[in-house]
């Protein structure tokens, strides 16, 4: 998986703490996120991503999927330029 960066909706989570999983200040977050709002947001950075149906290891248990980018620098600036591009409610 080299060059791809996994993100999971829980990342821009403003419901949850940072120790719970959320990734990007609360700020730059929403609430609730779904799978498609995150590809939409990727899409939104012309990045290259795919879906797939894992789950988030701590919250096994939703089975909200994750995506999986395209992508060679650092997870935090991808996280930062997904979450700036994130449709606020």
């Amino acid at each position: 998986m080299k060059g791809e960066r996994i993100l999971y909706p829980c990342y821009f989570n403003t419901e949850l703490r940072r120790n719970q999983g959320r990734r990007v200040p609360r700020a730059m977050g929403v609430p609730n996120p779904s799978l498609a709002d995150l590809e939409r947001a990727v899409k939104k950075n012309g990045l290259t991503c795919r879906v797939e149906e894992k789950h988030h290891p701590a919250f096994w248990m939703r089975k909200e999927g994750r995506l999986v980018v395209e992508w060679k620098e650092s997870k935090e600036i991808l996280l930062k330029r997904v979450a700036q591009r994130m449709e606020r409610r």
